[in-house]
C-alpha cells in the first residue's frame, strides 16, 4: 500500500502527504510528511460562481470613525475601504455589493456591533479584529461570493461568522477565534429548506479555533461544505456538527484536546452526512461520521494534517497579510 502511494503519479504531494499523515494517526509506522504552507490567496467556494474580487481596482478610501465607515460600506459603488484604528459601531452595519473591507496594519478593530452582509454579492473582509459585538460579528444572508479572511474574533455576544438564508459561494479562511461560544452557524433553521437546499456552500480552511466552545461550524442543508486544514485547539463542546440534510467533508484538520471533534445531529436537528478523512488527533475523540457528501468541484492544496497546527498558529489572524 505504501509503495502504491509512492508510485502513483496521480497522488500529487499534498494528497500523498495527507494520506501518509492519516496512516501515522492510525498507528502505521510511516513518517509523516511536512505540511506545505498554503498560500494566502482565495481558495474554496468563493472562487466559484464567477469568483470574488470585492472592490477590485477601485481607489482605496481610508476610514477611522463609524460615520465614515458606515457611509462607505453601504455605498452602491465598488469600493476598497481601509479601516484605520478602532471603529465603534452602535448597530449592525450594512455592507453592500462589490466591497473590499481591509484593516490597515495589525491594529484595525471593529467593536460594539458587527457587519451585515445582506442581499449583497462580491464582498471581501480581511485583516480586522472583531470583539465585544452585540449581535453577530459578521452576518451573511441572501448573499453570494463572500470571502472572510485573516480576521480575529473574540468575546462577542452571538455568532462570530454566521452564514444563512440562501447564501452561497463563501470562503472563511485563516481567521482566529478565541474566548467565544457560538462560533460559526451555517443555516439558521431546520424549516428553511425551501430557500437553503442547493445553497449554503461554504469552505472553511486554515482557521484557528483557540479554546472556543461550539459551532465550528454547525451546518444545515449545505452540501458539500468543506472543512479542511483547520486547527482545533482545546475546543470545549464540539467541533463540527452536520445536521438537517447537510453534507460536510471534514478533511486534513488537526484536533488537539478536543473531546468531540465532529458529529452528526445537534440539539433538535437530525443527523446528516459527514465524511471525515486524513485528520490528525492529539488527546481528542475519534468523532462520529457517516453517509456520503457531494464532490468538491474546485481544486485546492491539502496540507498534511500533522503540520496544520504549526502553519495555522503562525499564519491565522490579523497582521499576517
Amino acid at each position: 500500500m505504501f509503495n502504491a502511494i509512492d508510485r502513483n503519479p496521480r497522488l500529487r504531494r499534498p494528497w500523498r502527504a495527507a494520506l501518509l499523515a492519516a496512516m501515522v494517526v492510525a498507528g502505521t509506522a510511516v513518517a509523516a510528511q511536512p505540511a506545505v504552507a498554503a498560500p494566502f490567496d482565495l481558495a474554496g467556494w468563493a472562487t466559484q460562481g464567477g469568483g470574488t474580487t470585492g472592490g477590485g481596482s477601485a481607489s482605496p478610501v481610508t476610514v477611522s470613525d463609524a460615520t465614515a465607515f458606515t457611509n462607505a460600506a453601504k455605498s452602491t459603488s465598488a469600493s476598497v475601504i481601509r479601516v484605520s484604528g478602532t471603529i465603534n459601531l452602535s448597530s449592525m452595519t450594512k455592507v453592500a455589493s462589490n466591497k473590499t473591507i481591509i484593516g490597515v496594519g495589525s491594529n484595525a478593530q471593529i467593536t460594539g456591533s458587527g457587519l451585515n452582509v445582506a442581499n449583497a454579492s462580491n464582498v471581501i473582509i480581511r485583516n480586522i479584529s472583531f470583539h465585544d459585538w452585540d449581535d453577530d460579528a459578521i452576518n451573511v444572508q441572501y448573499s453570494t461570493r463572500v470571502w472572510i479572511d485573516h480576521n480575529s474574533f473574540a468575546n462577542g455576544y452571538d455568532g462570530a461568522v454566521d452564514v444563512k438564508r440562501a447564501s452561497d459561494y463563501v470562503t472563511v479562511s485563516w481567521n482566529k477565534f478565541s474566548s467565544h461560544d457560538k462560533t460559526m452557524l451555517l443555516g439558521h433553521d431546520d424549516g428553511n429548506g425551501s430557500e437553503d437546499t442547493g445553497k449554503l456552500r461554504v469552505t472553511y480552511h486554515h482557521n484557528w479555533f483557540n479554546g472556543t466552545n461550539q459551532r465550528h461550524p454547525r451546518v444545515r442543508f449545505g452540501n458539500p461544505v468543506h472543512v479542511y486544514n483547520n486547527y482545533y485547539g482545546g475546543v470545549t463542546s464540539y467541533g463540527v456538527a452536520s445536521t438537517k440534510d447537510a453534507g460536510v467533508l471534514v478533511e486534513g484538520n488537526y484536533f488537539e484536546n478536543t473531546k468531540d471533534p465532529f458529529h452528526r445531529g445537534e440539539g433538535s436537528s437530525p443527523a446528516a452526512n459527514l465524511v471525515a478523512r486524513s485528520n490528525y488527533f492529539v488527546n481528542s475523540g475519534a468523532g462520529d461520521a457517516g453517509g456520503s457528501v457531494k464532490t468538491i468541484p474546485y481544486s485546492y492544496t491539502l496540507d498534511a494534517a500533522s503540520g496544520v497546527k504549526s502553519s495555522v498558529t503562525s499564519g491565522a489572524g490579523v497582521g499576517k497579510i
